[in-house]
């Protein structure tokens, strides 16, 4: 048995779920559900970080507790998953008592190792970051992710001793190339590890915060809210003494996006190494996403897509396989209403959805709906079945280096060849004649086979829609991995005529 962890980044539930949140969460999904399909035991982990001075903030503006204003965000984010079929093994979260006990826990072990001190802080405190930061951080006075400037505070704060893992961390990230992917960001924390971190406040006073996991041994402290957080990729598998920690962990992969680079590398690395956790196999990091602007996407500028109303408009799958093929996963790039439905209408429409559609209606209409035998197969089908047979290998390796885009646009282009075959082979013509019955039988099997691979291929992208083809195609419900050519689509089976993608009316 093999086992893989997929992890996204755990949310703050202080607003709404954002298109930023769905690209990560998608991606992790469509990661999980192809390791699943070749065979893996595969956990995929999301969840909601529902402590820190931010939510504290927000629930007050609410008027609202801390604890109610996060359980009502926390089930909006489970709604957001299930509308768009990302489908999470677990969902922690970070108020959950089995979590807290692991959090309070891991601080008593690190406190009684002396990796954990009480001192006086004075310095800059991001309230939207919910960290110390330094000057050399700050553009104009202030975090690029930050609508305010720092504030100055001094409070007595318990302190990690993140410094003291640093040489480590950077040998690690040295010696093992493919830890942070895409390599920008491995260049960027190596950058920041040849200078000095300092340690890491991991306590807040509870008279100015008390929402928040207590200090076990300082009932005046909480825990800061990201090394509460981190904690939560180990807490729901049992950590330290469950069967599913010593399965899952060794094969984690976190997902995340480049706005908690740092946490995830410095803190976490760092926590992880002390607590001896062996570190996660993987960091894959997203970039941005841009709105039609070319921005950031973000409230204040009104340049964002509402991921909910889009898969209203254009459906879920016409979004997830956007997400996937129009941004490549580490790089910024604009995702807007125009090119949601720009890949709905090329990609699914014209290529895929056109393609099932008219070879659906030939078999309708010259063979009564029923799938024909093919006959002998000539050098053109012999090349598509060969396609065919290597394109899963093709596809789990792309999937393995986190370049789903570029996985989803190799099954494309077997549609496209396909597309090509039936120009060329122009069934419509063979119908004409009775001497070429069996070739006819042999270009229609053929494109019904193709395009039940297709629909494996790209059911974890487009759960739904590949599913409906599947049904058009007289398949079994559940996809299958590597199946062999002519076990998918059987003679003799009464197939389906369906639209798979309509077009948007409104399209330009």
């Amino acid at each position: 048995m093999t086992y893989r962890y997929i992890t996204t980044p755990i949310y703050y539930v202080n607003d709404r779920p954002h298109l930023g949140h769905a690209y990560a969460s998608v991606h992790a999904d469509i990661m999980a559900r192809y390791l699943r399909a070749a065979g893996h035991q595969v956990m995929l982990l999301t969840g909601a970080d529902e402590h820190g001075e931010k939510i504290a903030r927000a629930a007050q503006q609410a008027g609202e507790a801390p604890a109610a204003f996060a359980e009502r965000h926390a089930r909006t984010f489970e709604d957001a998953w299930r509308r768009l079929s990302v489908e999470p093994d677990r969902f922690v979260r970070t108020t959950a008592p089995a979590h807290a006990r692991v959090v309070s826990d891991c601080l008593t072990r690190l406190f009684e190792a002396g990796e954990i001190y009480l001192s006086d802080y004075e310095g800059l405190y991001s309230v939207g970051q919910e960290r110390f930061v330094t000057e050399k951080e700050l553009v104009d006075g202030k975090l690029a992710e930050d609508k305010e400037p720092p504030v100055l505070r001094r409070e007595p704060n318990y302190f990690f001793r993140m410094e003291a893992h640093r040489q480590w961390m950077r040998e690690l990230v040295l010696d093992t190339p493919g830890l942070i992917q895409p390599v920008q960001y491995r260049n960027e924390i190596l950058k920041l590890l040849e200078e000095p971190i300092g340690d890491l406040s991991i306590s807040r006073p509870a008279d100015r915060l008390s929402w928040g996991i207590p200090i076990p041994w300082d009932a005046g402290h909480v825990t800061y809210v990201w090394f509460d957080a981190l904690l939560s990729y180990v807490s729901p598998l049992g950590y330290p003494d469950d069967p599913a920690y010593r399965h899952f962990w060794p094969a984690v992969r976190h997902v995340i996006g480049k706005d908690i680079l740092r946490t995830h590398t410095l803190f976490w690395l760092s926590m992880t190494h002390a607590l001896g956790i062996a570190p996660y196999q993987r960091l894959h990091v997203s970039g941005h996403l841009l709105g039609a602007d070319g921005r950031k996407m973000s409230k204040s500028l009104g340049n964002g897509v509402d991921p909910l109303e889009a898969a209203q408009t254009y459906g879920v799958d016409a979004l997830r396989y956007t997400l996937i093929r129009e941004v490549s996963f580490g790089f910024d790039g604009i995702i807007s209403h125009a090119v949601i439905e720009q890949r709905l209408n090329r990609d699914l429409a014209d290529d895929l959805g056109n393609l099932a559609a008219r070879t659906l209606a030939m078999v309708t209409k010259y063979r009564g709906g029923i799938v024909p035998a093919p006959h002998d197969y000539e050098a053109r089908e012999q090349a598509l079945i060969a396609r065919a047979a290597q394109l899963p290998a093709l596809v789990l390796a792309l999937v393995d280096e986190m370049k789903l885009g570029r996985a989803a646009e190799s099954v494309m282009e077997f549609v496209s060849q396909l597309n090509v075959y039936v120009a060329n082979s122009a069934p419509w013509t063979l119908a004409k004649d009775p001497d070429a019955s069996g070739r006819l039988d042999t270009v229609l099997y053929t494109v019904l086979e193709a395009l039940s691979a297709v629909a494996n291929l790209l059911s974890p992208v487009m759960p739904g829609k590949m599913q409906a083809l599947r049904a058009l195609l007289g398949m079994a419900p559940a996809p299958g991995w590597e199946v062999r050519w002519g076990d998918a689509v059987k003679p003799g089976t009464r197939i389906s005529e369906g639209i798979l993608f309509p077009k948007r009316a409104d399209a330009g």
